[in-house]
C-alpha cells in the first residue's frame, strides 16, 4: 500500500525559508512521477512542481526562482525547498505520487504559514 508522509511545514516570515520533505513508502520510488502542491482556504488546490521519474522539472509561475523540487530516490523522498517566502504561500502543501500506471497518491498535507 502506498503512502506518503510529508513533514517541514510551520511558521516563518516573510523572506525565509522551509523545506518540506515527503517519504514515500508501498512502491518502487524511483518509477513514480512526483509533485508539489498547495492549496488556501477558499482557494483550489494548485500546481507548486513536478518531477518525473527521469527528474526533469516543472513549476508555477509563482513559484519560478523561489522553490526547487528534489528527490532522492535511495531514499524514497522528494523535498520542495522554499525560499524567499511571501504571505501568499501560505496554505496547506500536499505531496502527490503518480506511479507508471498513473495511478495518483496523496500525502495528507503540512501547513505552512507565512507571516507578514
Amino acid at each position: 500500500q502506498v503512502q506518503l508522509v510529508e513533514s517541514g511545514g510551520g511558521l516563518v516570515q516573510s523572506g525565509g525559508s522551509l523545506r518540506l520533505s515527503c517519504a514515500a513508502s508501498g512502491t518502487i520510488f524511483r518509477l513514480n512521477d512526483m509533485g508539489w502542491y498547495r492549496q488556501a482556504p477558499g482557494k483550489q488546490r494548485e500546481l507548486v512542481a513536478t518531477i518525473t521519474s527521469r527528474g526533469s522539472t516543472n513549476y508555477a509561475d509563482s513559484v519560478k526562482g523561489r522553490f526547487t523540487i528534489s528527490r532522492d530516490n535511495a531514499k524514497n523522498l522528494v523535498y520542495l525547498q522554499m525560499n524567499s517566502l511571501k504571505p501568499e504561500d501560505t496554505a496547506v502543501y500536499y505531496c502527490k505520487l503518480v506511479t507508471e500506471f498513473r495511478y495518483e497518491y496523496w500525502g495528507q498535507g503540512t501547513q505552512v504559514t507565512v507571516s507578514s
